[in-house]
């Protein structure tokens, strides 16, 4: 038996097992009971109505996991990256573009697999919950348009990689690592301005009271910007939601147009706090050094398997190649991965609690910020008892009655 097939089978359904194991714990909490700090603001009604949404989306979540497992599995251990490389090999075209071809084929599958759950998922179960407002056009034109996306951004990064891998073997590690933290810089920039416009619609905020109270505060803490845009997120769902994006003097205040209409001014400012406490913590800067050094030691990883005959023999693969080895080295990557990302979320965790505090000591407001979180948990309807472990394993946010806990204590203090 070919011990890198037994680990990736054991990685598959090992993880496939911990998250059903999560999402049955998660509902185990469910309670009737609305918590107190809710009263008045979750109608029991509303109350039922998001355990209900909970109950849908987990048992859904939790379908599409076994499915795609087992789909996943089936399709190495009948030979699938065989078959897809056998087609990719036929065109004769060779290595470099076979392998843009095989990537490009087993991404595109992939792609069409999640059509009808992305489809089941806003159609369905959001339209259920009064959430989803995409009209099948919109859908199908996002999607073709992260397909042009993907080959105009992803191709080229994927075939310099391939080159380097080619070429120069013993530094490639180094320099793919070196490549692809270049290119994450320059999307950052590019973002805001040449990518989110593809799909959403940014208008500066009208001259106002919100515009003026932003821009005001934004002053105060000496924060450069390139201004304060509304998006237009209605067009696709009723969730609220603000961000910032971009870098240096070309970041922009993002707020959804939903977001502004059910928010009063007083509520909106301290959201942007909240927002603009994760650059002024250094939250930003350290996310991305942190990106940067794990890809760093991804791509020294992925150096020493490079073309491993048994990894390939574990995916009924006949030819080695630098394109496969790519795409097999993720199912070894995905367990360090899996653990990173609980690390991961842990500090995100602090990072909040961090810009919760910043929010309440800049802005001098502390109950504007927690009206804010509880008018977006309701408006979402969102969880107010996850399970710990959940939280833990999961959730890159505090649950909301400790962020509101926590914004109270700090409060206190002065």
């Amino acid at each position: 038996m070919n011990l890198y097939l037994v680990l990736v089978v054991a990685f598959i359904a090992g993880t496939a097992c911990l998250d059903v194991l999560m999402e049955w714990l998660n509902l185990s909490r469910i309670s009737p009971t609305l918590p107190a700090e809710f009263t008045g603001v979750y109608d029991p009604e509303r109350y039922r109505t998001s355990q209900q949404y909970l109950r849908v989306r987990t048992r859904f979540g939790i379908g599409v996991r076994l499915v795609s497992s087992f789909f996943l599995l089936g399709f190495i251990l009948v030979g699938g990256f065989e078959w897809v490389d056998e087609a990719a090999r036929s065109l004769d075209l060779g290595s470099l573009p076979t392998g843009l071809v095989f990537i490009g084929l087993l991404a595109f599958g992939s792609s069409l697999l999640r059509i009808p759950i992305s489809a089941w998922s806003t159609f369905v179960i959001e339209e259920r919950f009064g959430f989803n407002r995409t009209r099948p056009g919109t859908f199908v034109l996002d999607l073709v348009k992260g397909w042009v996306l993907s080959v105009v951004l992803g191709g080229p990064l994927l075939a310099a990689i391939l080159w380097v891998f080619a070429r120069y073997p013993g530094w490639a590690w180094l320099m793919g690592w070196l490549l692809v933290t270049l290119v994450s810089l320059v999307m950052m920039l590019l973002s805001p301005v040449l990518i989110l416009p593809i799909f959403y619609k940014f208008e500066p905020l009208a001259d106002g009271e919100l515009r003026a109270a932003i821009e005001a505060y934004a002053g105060e803490q000496r924060f450069q910007m390139k201004g304060v845009f509304g998006m237009d997120g209605s067009r696709r769902s009723s969730k609220t939601n603000a961000f910032f994006t971009g870098v240096g003097r070309f970041r922009r205040i993002v707020l959804l147009d939903t977001l502004i209409a059910k928010h009063p001014v007083e509520e909106l400012v301290a959201v942007v706090a909240h927002e603009m406490g994760h650059y002024k913590k250094g939250h930003i800067l350290f996310g991305w050094l942190e990106a940067f050094l794990s890809s760093g030691v991804m791509f020294f990883l992925l150096s020493l398997f490079m073309q491993n005959e048994s990894l390939f023999q574990a995916f009924g693969m006949r030819h080695l190649s630098i394109y496969a080895s790519l795409v097999f080295f993720g199912f070894l990557y995905t367990p360090i991965q899996e653990v990173l990302s609980i690390a991961g979320n842990a500090l995100s965790r602090w990072q909040e609690r961090a810009a919760d505090a910043f929010a309440v000591r800049t802005t001098g407001r502390p109950e504007a910020l927690v009206e804010g979180l509880k008018r977006l948990t309701v408006e979402n309807l969102g969880n107010l008892t996850p399970h710990p472990w959940y939280v833990a394993l999961y959730w890159s946010h505090p649950p909301i009655l400790e962020r509101i806990h926590r914004i109270r204590a700090v409060s206190s203090k002065g």
